[in-house]
């Protein structure tokens, strides 16, 4: 009604006088330890982080201010004190009591809040995920003559301030006490407090206990002399198993003094999956901010878990990730150069612990190496790759081969394989993860070394042709063996080659592949498709059965008078040689292989009763 009569009314009534938000603090606790933060532990870090942030605040204009940080416990409740900067009455009124105000952002303290752990002004409010009740206590070390004051808030949004008598807090700091809500008083146990203190601040830099027991562990390992590299080394793997669980191979040093991070990175003593996301721990200024931070190192460097200290990268609102930034993109490229720099020198000058390395992780190296042609250079003599000679670098292989030849997928290479090497020619299985595309980087890092995909044509020229007399002689054979085949859509032909002992080879290359694949799906199609299907089909190559006429087994069979006895052994040659290459079976090849075999078993027991 209000509405239309201001719309119609010539004179515009007064402004309507703004409102503020009314906050469900029930329901702010909800979001907050539900969807902000990953558990109710991180309830003690933000109380860690106020206390600290106060005292740094404190020391900023008291550089010789105590700076003391002490958590006591008692049944379902905690004490913290500090000796910050503390409090006044109209300070509680402003920051404690207004939801999304950060102490840092009062007057007097702005130069120093790059200084500060907390950035989002959420501090004592995520206390209310594990108690009921939380009574601050405080007095204010920049207006020395001002009363303690306190402040009691209750999670249902109620609070109460009143100031008290000067004897009540003698020095200034702040003392947070914690009364714990149903079902929260475990959070709040000496042991757990303890727990969760040193795991969240062995490297603050001040004065921090849990009654007695120190939490503080400082200097952090990376930083402590040691009187040996090798001591250092057992040190480092303690710390290494202490905080994951594993015995590392190795310890690289991070230090990026430009981004302020101090730490060390554990190479893992096993493989793992390129596509498993590591965790690493990184605190901020001493601050345990993470412990999955997964975007801290590039996706290559997988094979390690970092632990390290920072003043520069910048958190999520919840303080439990890093937010992706200029900084951090900068700060990974600088990490991932270090890492480089490891790998350098061990290549350089420690051959022994970078071959136990690569015995482990050489995936991650390759995925490094297809980006960063320098790094395949110097991996170059390293690298082990699946060869026809056995186990080699890419580097050795070059050297005894004129042409470096390679296969795309593993099927290729133990088709050819046998073959090959029996005929003097190199092959590297390229069908391994990144293998085919450093092989064919080759040259770009060894100029004049000439690679070439090895397919079914380069096999078969490799292989000694028959006389043509012989041939000729074999003629009906050959011609019974290619009408067999013909349906599969596959060649038949006739060459001499070692092993003797491998009486037929099945070459095909992946256009016959998808031409098999193409002519399988319009037999298995309506009519529609089979039409659309069939317009697709090209001259593309088709498979090969190439027949070892040196083999003893396939004179036999040669001899053979019988066209339908030829048929079944060359079906069976047939499914031998797919079987033999480990080619995955078509129905066709699977029912083809269950007829020659039901055929021969035939032939052979009708010949037994007519003996």
């Amino acid at each position: 009604m209000d509405s239309q009569t201001s719309k119609s009314s010539p004179a515009s009534p007064a402004s309507p006088s703004p409102r503020s938000f009314q906050v469900d603090l029930r329901g702010l606790v909800d979001l907050l330890s539900h969807h902000l933060y990953s558990s109710p532990k991180v309830y003690l870090r933000e109380l860690l982080q106020n206390a600290v942030d106060a005292i740094t605040a404190r020391r900023a204009a008291e550089p010789d201010a105590p700076a003391r940080v002490r958590l006591f416990t008692e049944p379902g409740a905690l004490r913290v004190e500090d000796s910050g900067i503390g409090l006044t009455e109209a300070d509680v009124h402003d920051l404690l009591a207004t939801i999304g105000r950060s102490s840092k952002r009062a007057e007097g303290l702005q130069e120093a809040r790059s200084e500060f752990l907390g950035q989002f002004g959420i501090g004592l409010l995520a206390c209310f995920v594990v108690a009921e009740r939380i009574r601050v206590v405080s007095r204010s070390a920049r207006t020395p003559d001002a009363a303690p004051v306190e402040w009691t808030a209750t999670d249902d949004g109620s609070y109460t301030v009143r100031t008290l008598p000067h004897d009540a807090r003698p020095e200034p700091g702040t003392t947070v006490h914690l009364v714990a809500r149903a079902g929260a008083a475990e959070w709040l146990a000496e042991d757990r407090v303890l727990a969760l203190a040193r795991d969240f601040g062995s490297l603050l830099p001040y004065d921090v206990r849990v009654g007695e027991e120190a939490v503080t562990d400082l200097p952090a390992p990376w930083d402590r002399p040691y009187p040996s590299p090798a001591a250092r080394r057992v040190a480092l793997g303690r710390h290494c198993h202490d905080l994951f669980g594993f015995t590392p191979l190795d310890a690289i040093e991070l230090d990026v003094p430009l981004a302020g991070i101090r730490g060390v990175a554990y190479v893992l003593p096993s493989a793992v999956s390129p596509a498993q996301r590591a965790g690493h721990r990184v605190h901020l200024k001493g601050m345990l901010l993470t412990e999955r931070a997964e975007q801290l190192l590039p996706d290559w460097a997988f094979f390690v878990r970092c632990v390290l200290d920072t003043d520069s990268l910048r958190p999520t609102a919840s303080r439990e990730s890093l937010y992706e930034d200029e900084t951090l993109a900068a700060v990974r490229e600088a990490l991932g150069e270090r890492l480089r720099a490891w790998l350098t020198g061990l290549a350089a000058g420690d051959p022994e612990r970078l071959a136990a390395f690569l015995a482990v992780h050489h995936l991650g190296v390759k995925s490094l190496a297809r980006h960063d042609r320098e790094m395949l250079r110097t991996m170059l003599p390293w690298l082990p790759f699946e060869t026809t000679d056995g186990r080699l670098s890419l580097e050795e292989f070059a050297r005894r081969h004129r042409v470096v030849h390679f296969t795309r997928t593993v099927e290729e290479y133990r088709q050819v394989a046998p073959i090959a090497s029996a005929q003097g020619v190199g092959v590297i299985n390229g069908g391994y993860t990144y293998d085919s595309e450093l092989v064919e980087a080759l040259p770009s890092v060894r100029p004049g070394t000439v690679v070439a995909e090895l397919d079914a044509d380069t096999v078969t020229a490799h292989l000694d042709a028959v006389d043509p007399a012989v041939e000729l002689a074999l003629s009906g054979f050959l011609a019974t063996a290619r009408a067999t085949l013909d349906p599969l859509g596959c060649d038949v032909v006739l060459r001499a080659f070692h092993p003797l002992s491998v009486p037929a080879l099945h070459l095909d290359d992946r256009a016959a592949r998808h031409e098999q694949a193409r002519a399988q799906a319009e037999d298995e199609a309506d009519d529609l498709w089979a039409g659309i299907l069939g317009s697709l089909r090209g001259e593309a190559p088709r498979a090969r059965l190439v027949l070892n006429h040196l083999s003893p087994l396939i004179r036999r069979i040669g001899s053979l008078g019988e066209p339908e006895l030829i048929g079944t052994a060359v079906e069976s040659l047939y499914g031998q040689a797919l079987l033999m290459a480990q080619r995955p079976l078509r129905p066709t090849d699977s029912a083809l292989l269950n007829r020659a075999f039901i055929g021969l078993l035939e032939w052979a027991t009708n010949g037994e009763g007519d003996r």
